[in-house]
């Protein structure tokens, strides 16, 4: 019974650790944090953001120094894209 309860309760909490990192609110740290993505890669999309404004979608990658198309597409349930705060 311990061990079924036990189980249970790794189910349950593993879903939650992952979750798709956001393009516009990232860090570089935590760009980094994703299989793939290393300090350049990571540098390049905060300094995209910052020059270009905020992704609209996680195809944008693309546009970044560094991502092709086939980088994105692999990486693409990785990343999610937050709308953008209206001021």
């Amino acid at each position: 019974m311990k061990k079924l309860l036990l189980s249970l309760l790794v189910l349950l909490f593993s879903g939650s650790l992952y979750a798709a990192v956001d393009l516009n609110t990232a860090s570089v740290e935590e760009l980094r944090a994703v299989k793939g993505i290393g300090a350049s890669k990571a540098e390049a999309i905060v300094q995209h953001r910052k020059q270009h404004g905020p992704f609209k979608r996680v195809e944008e990658l693309d546009q970044v120094k560094g991502f092709g198309k086939k980088t994105v597409e692999r990486l693409r349930s990785e990343f999610t894209v937050s709308k953008p705060d209206k001021k």
